[in-house]
């Protein structure tokens, strides 16, 4: 089963990534620490000084407790020194206890101290870290609006301040916004800006740890959106770079081999899934163990270890290395119970299940993939509020009502001037002229909304009546359908009839051949019409539900299909439930279903193939599997085979007759039903078609079924 997978874009791990910001922190000018400037005191950098030495031991509970206290004692904190304290307090519940709401008071008061800057530069510097600060609160609250603006006030700063610095974290940000959201290549162009802006501030600045690390990560984040974007030799040219990068720069930072060590590993991890895509699997696996070996040490980056031992467990499944696929799991559940790790989590499961897909545990591995499903249900669910919104039409509001701001200051200033030479007789003219002008510019302006409004009108009546239009044309082809299917199947039955008779019939080999040859087609062209009023009916006649014992009814499409699959040489297992379990249902569309799975398990398995039906009872719920070992469905055709009249189409491996409607009805069933079906395939190996049904609910109180929620499978 071939399912979509999150990615993430490479950060630094949590204890590194908070370290380099609070080397930021104590970033500040030395040689001016007069408080009347608001610069940072001897006192205040002792302090910091000090608790980054804590921080740095792995302790850092421990440092915001010194850093708390001793703040405490400062006797004339300035404006930095508290803009400072702030920042420290924030950055540890922010990034490192994900306290959001906390973080975001911090950030609030970073603000409220940035507001009070006596110069410019302390302004420029403070203001824009202060939202971005504030804005990666909102974010994570997923207050998506509020963080955007954020975002735009620290860019502002940083365009109109000339803050480089500034300008690098925005586009950062930017690029990290269009990766989630999946626009790669609008993702690549924002780092690549960031960069250069770093690249910018390195060479005007003392080189320092925290420029050079951005730096790199910014080299294989642009690795990334060029592996996603299908780019691959791209993605291998920037993914080289940040190796190279890490290479030239390492001698500069003797002490930071740790850190250093755990970049190579996460570029090593982000590599190996572009050599997948090029199909070079033992390259892939060779980098994988490389990053594994790295941060799965203890005080690495075990996070980025345990997504690439889900890429390596992908792998080890596709390459059909089943034994050491169940060892990594194995492993990498001991750690999971250990480092949390949701995306990690939900991967973990969707192994397993395969894995026991391929050795025929069902049980086992519907279990597994239902707990996937639940996990990744949850997790697109939080990102689908992020894909929701419009960060470029957010960002060119705040833009335009900047514009606007500005105007409207420029306004109040014209008003003054005004105000002040109101004494002078010739300026009351003016003043009365410019107000008729505008008068009548606003009297333009709205006629000319109002014409606007009248077409708006105008195309919404075209449009609803084209509506209309569609769908008595939609009705309209379906009762010719009907009718059309229902004219042909008399004289089309009265064919096939006629030729079964004849071909009972003496007549020369090469007459009965082409007898038996009318008389396939005439039974084919039947079964044809009747899926096809079968599908034109389901919408419009309601299920006679009724409650059906669900063992007997499968037991009952199984027999009486145990003939035809004796046809082919094939044998069909059967594994029910301990107990009858009752489902309100329609018998005859769901026996339709199930009868339909299994004949096509029949179709497309080999003479002499064996087929697995099983029910059980899961989480409230009756799924019944049909598995075969037959050619199973390509991944192109994967997205089609439910959709009526789909060229997934294949013929039997004998040759049988497809028409691409089966699959298509039994969708329309099972939604009808309030269930559920899905499949598993793989090319060459086999198929196993799911389908899932809620259990009778009747002898429950109808109170309590209202506190209840089933979730769907």
């Amino acid at each position: 089963m071939k399912l979509i997978k999150a990615h993430r874009v490479k950060i630094l791990t949590r204890h590194v990534w908070l370290y380099a910001f609070l080397i930021i922190l104590v970033s500040c000018d030395k040689k001016n620490t007069r408080k009347d400037t608001g610069e940072y005191s001897d006192e205040y950098l002792a302090v910091q000084t000090q608790a980054d030495k804590i921080w740095a031991q792995n302790k850092i509970d421990e440092s915001l407790h010194f850093m708390d206290s001793a703040f405490r004692r400062l006797p004339n904190p300035t404006i930095n020194d508290r803009f400072r304290f702030y920042a420290f307090n924030y950055l540890y519940y922010q990034k490192l206890k994900f306290n959001f709401d906390k973080g975001l008071l911090y950030a609030d008061s970073m603000l409220a101290m940035a507001k009070s800057s006596v110069t410019p530069k302390q302004y420029s510097m403070n203001f824009a870290e202060a939202n971005f600060a504030r804005g990666d609160s909102y974010f994570e609250l997923k207050q998506f609006t509020d963080a955007y603006q954020s975002y735009y006030q620290g860019y502002l700063t940083g365009k109109n301040y000339v803050n480089l610095r500034a300008l690098a974290d925005y586009t950062y940000r930017m690029g990290m916004i269009m990766y989630k959201k999946g626009h790669y290549k609008l993702a690549a162009n924002y780092f690549k800006d960031s960069y250069k802006n770093n690249e910018t501030e390195h060479l005007n600045a003392k080189p320092d740890f925290v420029n050079f690390y951005r730096r790199q990560e910014l080299l294989d984040n642009i690795g990334l959106s060029y592996k996603h974007n299908n780019e691959n030799d791209s993605a291998i040219v920037y993914f080289d770079k940040a190796l190279k990068f890490i290479e030239e720069n390492a001698r500069y930072f003797p002490d930071r081999k740790l850190h250093l060590d755990m970049a190579r590993g996460v570029v090593y991890g982000n590599m190996s899934e572009t050599y997948v895509q090029k199909g070079l699997n033992a390259e892939a696996i060779a980098l994988l163990k490389k990053s594994i070996a790295i941060n799965l040490q203890k005080g690495y980056d075990n996070h980025d270890a345990e997504l690439s031992e889900v890429k390596l467990g992908q792998l080890y499944l596709a390459t059909h290395q089943d034994d050491l696929l169940y060892n990594l799991l194995g492993n990498l559940r001991n750690q999971l119970d250990t480092v949390k790790n949701p995306d990690a989590e939900a991967d973990y499961y969707r192994l397993l299940g395969n894995y026991y897909v391929k050795k025929n545990e069902l049980k086992k591995a519907i279990t597994h993939i239902q707990r996937y499903n639940v996990l990744k249900d949850s997790l697109l669910q939080r990102a689908s509020l992020l894909m929701e919104t419009d960060v470029n039409q957010q960002l060119a509001n705040y833009e335009k009502q900047h514009e606007i701001d500005t105007l409207s200051n420029d306004n109040k200033l014209q008003v003054i001037y005004l105000y002040v030479s109101i004494f002078f007789a010739v300026m009351a003219l003016i003043i009365v002229f410019l107000v008729y002008r505008n008068w009548k510019r606003s009297k333009k302006d709205v006629q000319t909304v109002h014409v606007l409004n009248q077409q708006i009108n105008e195309q919404n009546s075209i449009l609803e009546k084209a509506l209309n239009e569609l769908n008595v044309s939609s009705q309209e082809k379906d009762r010719i359908l009907r009718t059309v299917a229902h004219d042909l199947r008399n004289p089309i039955g009265g064919i096939a009839s006629l030729t079964t008779m004849m071909a009972a019939d003496d007549y020369t080999e090469d007459q009965k051949e082409l007898i038996n040859l009318v008389k396939e087609t005439s039974y084919n062209s039947l079964e044809l019409i009747n899926e096809i009023l079968e599908a034109t009916n389901l919408t419009s006649v309601e299920l006679n539900l009724e409650l059906v014992e669900i063992n007997s009814l499968v037991s009952n499409s199984v027999e009486l299909l145990r003939f035809k699959a004796a046809e082919k040489g094939q044998t069909i297992l059967l594994e029910t439930l301990d107990k009858q379990q009752e489902l309100h249902i329609s018998r005859e569309k769901i026996w339709r279903v199930i009868s339909n799975l299994i004949s096509n398990a029949i179709k497309f398995s080999p003479t002499s193939g064996t087929i697995y039906v099983k029910v059980a009872e899961i989480n409230g719920k009756i799924i019944i599997a049909v598995k075969d070992n037959g050619i199973g469905i390509p991944d192109k055709l994967k997205d089609q085979v439910f959709n009526m009249f789909t060229s997934a189409q294949r013929p039997g491996t004998s040759g049988e007759k497809s028409f691409g409607l089966g699959l298509s009805i039994c969708s329309q069933i099972m939604e009808k039903h309030n269930g559920k079906i899905w499949f598993e395939s793989d090319a060459n190996i086999g198929t196993t078609f799911f389908i899932s049904l809620r259990l009778a609910r009747h002898n429950i109180p109808t109170d309590l079924l209202q506190q209840v929620s089933v979730p769907m499978a």
